[in-house]
């Protein structure tokens, strides 16, 4: 029986949310939720071809302004696979005819916010979300992206952005797993599909590339015709069309693009292939080619993989992992592609378990469900947990999954802005026998199995070290245009007020309300984090906070997760470095029966002995996965090395502890660790919800205010420990086979976060902080080498460390720290802040204010760190006349008084047979060790 009621009309506007709070335990129906779920748009077309979509939402003084093309890695021909991706670098890092510095320095001056370009198989995007007294200029600069770019493209520009995709490749080869999806689709596509490379390209062609190409590319793919602008936020329709054709109107058409068509290939029977990797365990994945998002049975697929392994009480999750216990982890998902999709199940291996077995029984649990299909309960759950989710992305208008992408995805796509309308009716018509056919349909065909198992990776293409000299290109005639508008007033920030509230046991309540969404996030939050961990069993924080979420008193860990996704709540236990949390975010309209969750969780766990075994294995499973990954090493490494294994800072920051201590744990330690530190003399509640805190705090005092503290003492934490005098010097973990090196840097200043340091992280930005910072400016755009780096003010709330992060290609490794210790050098010393500097970094932390709490996940972050650093609540409306009266002369002073010489410690983790003589000729100290 299909769900009728699901169907109806979505007819509430989101930024006007009218949910009636529920009364009882009962869950909101479904249909409830998606009439919640509209975005009003219009929309029109340039005599160009431009296709334009406008949405007003008038709830922050910004605008997103996102211009998708209709081109990506399927239209590639042989021999230039990654050309789209590599463009999006072009059009995104470099200048333009008419803005020659760049479009990164005026947006960062101007204070945009979510701005970034990506390139899929389908399509090519450019977005930021700017004040709206920016958008002419951003329109502006949008349109010269698209219609006067050629003339400022050179060959060293190209070369440059050659050299950061093919570091950004090298980035996510080095990770564990990361060659598996090469193979994946050269063994899922025939030769010549356009599916069959991915987005990254070769290095081959990618050295291939060359000016005159990459000109042809943009002048075949990139004209309005062939592009969908969407603006979104405090704008409307007629203001929209006005600009739009001012700052476009004039851009010639472009060729006509038809995007590539592709089949859905079957194999012909079942391919097995087995890969290695430097990894601690097998994972083995199933992949088939199914349909994608435009055909009937998208929504179907998309449920069959939430049932099958991607819910929290998923079938493969109960069997594997909670059942037989022979997997740590499983995923199940669908990716929805313009012309196809792809259905994927990942199943981490339990070391020890024979894969073979795992590999047995896993086949069998997928044929077993495509053949009974889910029940009508499990689709339900996946349909509020889909709708839960989708509400809390559209809060914002812009970014990676905001209003703006929903309506340029439609567009780009389906021809109809209100695309999402229809996935969500299709979504809500689910019914067993439907996802059943489906899978009957596409998952009964031959599979894709792969394996990866642990040992030495395969073979590694580079790229060429002797690519020959570029072919000379013709110049380009150059047609200047008007001049780039000015950026207008800005409008202050109107932070949402802070409320408070008092417990019948004395737990403060800190509240701010935000409209945008019907939706509630809160945190409950201890004085405790990875810092409480206990320094002689490491691990035992992380231990406990997973088996919060596993079950209490009167709830199984399925029934927990069940319930969960009947109401579109999440609730997930966490710990930062100071502070301990369980955080819940749900829908307002089930907003009590949610909190009743979140108390029993915080309150009432069980600490089950078969969830602490499971849980306890999957612990030192994520240990072993730690200390295969680049990040994972480094990371435990540094925190130690700055601060010494006896200060509360001196431990990673991921909590997961060491294998010995976490073998070692019982009920006793983890009980002990709750009581010490999880109890209402060591609480604060943190809520932001469309909601008033009038009707809230009667809920919260119903479930939190009778809860008394236990007899035993609360705990506390030293932070007297002496920390190590700061001395210069390398230590390199060797990571055989790494095409690139993470370097991290660190330092302990002497601050803390409850000092000031807004003129320092101000002077920071100039440095290390963003896109635009030296060092990233010289080793990732001046030099290729690198993907990204960047050195910031970690802040704690004692001794705060300073931290850089620089993965860079192998063969550059020494070169690079040398040029980072000369960076901040010169910084420290005779090449301070600049005016120009200055006045970006001013201009762009002003503007970017109203913008940056768009989200009330946002507004929820900034009431904790307000409270964790002892900021008034007026913190952030604060900050612009502070910055207006900052001076060049007062950052310089203040970094070089808190960084001083900035002699880091380096921690590198890469190949050392390629690695240690690079360093070596550096001069300083080095220390050579295993991971751990």
């Amino acid at each position: 029986m299909r769900n009728a009621a699901f169907l109806a009309a979505a007819a509430i506007l989101l930024s006007a949310p009218t949910l009636a709070m529920a009364q009882s335990a009962a869950p909101v129906p479904p249909a409830v939720l998606a009439r919640s779920v509209d975005i009003p748009f219009e929309e029109f077309t340039l005599d160009n071809g431009l296709r334009v979509v406008v949405h007003t939402d008038r709830k922050a003084p910004v605008v997103a302004v996102a211009a998708w093309y209709n081109v990506g890695a399927k239209d590639e021909p042989e021999g230039q696979t990654g050309y789209a991706h590599l463009f999006e670098h072009i059009g995104l890092f470099n200048p333009t005819e008419n803005v020659p510095g760049g479009l990164m320095e005026p947006l960062r001056a101007m204070g945009a916010t979510d701005w970034n370009g990506t390139t899929w198989f389908d399509r090519t995007n450019f977005f930021q979300t700017v004040p709206t007294s920016a958008l002419d200029q951003a329109l502006y600069m949008e349109s010269d992206r698209m219609g006067h770019l050629l003339g400022a493209l050179t060959q060293e520009r190209l070369d440059n952005q050659r050299g950061v995709v093919q570091n950004e490749k090298r980035q996510g080869d080095n990770q564990p797993y990361g060659l598996v999806y090469y193979s994946l689709l050269e063994t899922l596509f025939p030769a010549g599909h356009p599916y069959r490379h991915s987005t990254i390209g070769s290095m081959a062609d990618l050295d291939a590339a060359s000016l005159e190409d990459l000109r042809q590319w943009h002048r075949d793919n990139y004209g309005p015709n062939n592009a969908v602008l969407v603006l979104a936020g405090d704008i409307d329709v007629a203001t929209a069309r006005r600009k739009v054709e001012q700052y476009f109107g004039h851009i010639p058409r472009g060729a006509v693009n038809e995007p590539a068509q592709a089949d859905i290939p079957t194999l012909p029977a079942r391919i097995d292939t087995v890969m290695h990797d430097r990894v601690p365990n097998t994972r083995l994945y199933r992949t088939w080619v199914v349909p994608g998002l435009l055909d009937a049975a998208a929504a179907d697929l998309g449920v069959a993989a939430a049932v099958l392994g991607g819910l929290a009480s998923s079938r493969l999750d109960n069997a594997l992992v909670r059942g037989d216990e022979t997997a740590t982890s499983v995923t199940t998902g669908y990716q929805a592609f313009h012309r196809l999709g792809m259905f994927q199940v990942t199943v981490d291996v339990k070391p020890g378990q024979d894969a073979d077995a795992v590999s047995r029984r896993l086949d069998e649990l997928i044929a077993d469900f495509v053949a009974s299909g889910p029940t009508e309960d499990e689709i339900a759950r996946t349909v509020v947990s889909s709708l839960s989710g989708r509400i809390q992305t559209l809060e914002p208008v812009g970014g990676f999954g905001g209003k703006a992408v929903a309506l340029a995805e439609g567009e780009l796509y389906a021809d109809d802005p209100g695309f999402y309308r229809r996935q969500l009716a299709a979504l809500g018509a689910a019914t067993p026998a439907s996802v059943r056919a489906a899978m009957d349909r596409w998952l009964t065909r031959p599979v894709l199995a792969t394996r990866v198992e642990p040992g030495e990776r395969e073979a590694y293409a580079e790229a060429a070290d002797d690519r020959p000299p570029p072919e000379p290109a013709a110049a380009l005639t150059v047609v200047p245009r008007e001049p780039m508008p000015a950026v207008g007033a800005m409008k202050p920030l109107d932070f949402p007020d802070v409320e408070r509230t008092t417990l019948s046991n004395g737990i403060e309540v800190i509240y701010a309300r935000s409209t945008t969404v019907p939706v509630t996030r809160m945190a409950v939050e201890f004085d405790a984090g990875v810092a409480a961990d206990p320094a002689d069993a490491p691990g035992t924080q992380r231990l406990m906070l997973d088996l919060l979420t596993e079950g209490t008193e009167s709830r199984t860990t399925v029934e927990l997760a069940e319930q969960q996704e009947r109401l579109g709540a999440t609730i997930n236990a966490f710990a930062t470095t100071d502070r301990t949390g369980v955080g819940m975010s749900t829908v307002s309209a089930n907003l009590e029966p949610s909190l009743d969750l979140l108390s029993d969780v915080i309150r009432n766990p069980a600490f089950r002995a078969e969830d602490l075994e499971r849980r306890r294995n999957q612990q030192l499973a994520g240990i072993a996965q730690e200390l295969s990954s680049p990040g994972g090493i480094g990371g435990r490494a540094l925190p130690v090395v700055l601060y010494g294994p006896d200060h509360p800072y001196g431990r990673p920051v991921s909590g997961l502890g060491v294998t010995a201590a976490v073998q070692g744990l019982d009920r006793d330690d983890l009980t002990g660790f709750h009581e010490a530190w999880i109890r209402p003399d060591n609480a604060k509640i943190f809520i932001v919800s469309d909601r008033p805190l009038a009707e809230l705090a009667p809920m919260l005092d119903a479930r939190f205010g009778a809860w008394a503290a236990p007899a035993a003492p609360r705990g506390t934490k030293a932070f007297d420990a002496a920390i190590p005098a700061p001395t210069p010097r390398i230590v390199l973990i060797d990571r055989p086979q790494s095409p690139q090196s993470l370097i991290l840097g660190g330092l302990v200043l002497p601050v803390t976060g409850r000092d000031d340091v807004v003129t320092l992280n101000a002077a920071n930005e100039v440095i290390g902080g963003g896109f635009l910072s030296r060092i990233n400016q010289d080793i990732r755009e001046t030099r290729g080498w690198s993907y990204g780096l960047g050195g910031a003010v970690n802040l704690r709330e004692h001794q705060t460390p300073y931290l850089v992060q620089a993965p860079v290609q192998a063969n550059r490794t020494g070169e690079s720290i040398a040029v980072l210790i000369d960076q901040y050098r010169a910084f420290l010393s005779e090449r301070g802040v600049t005016a120009f500097e200055r006045d970006r970094v001013v201009k762009g932390n002003i503007g970017q204010l109203p913008g940056s709490f768009e989200s009330s996940a946002n507004v929820l972050n900034a009431l904790r760190t307000n409270d964790l650093y002892g900021r008034p609540d007026n913190y952030w409306e604060t900050l612009a006349p502070r910055y207006e009266a900052m001076t060049a002369e007062a950052m310089d002073a203040e970094a070089r008084r808190v960084l001083g010489s900035a002699g880091f410690v380096w921690v590198v983790v890469g190949d050392a047979a390629t690695v240690r003589p690079q360093l070596e000729a550096l001069g300083l100290p080095l220390e050579v060790r295993a991971a751990q």
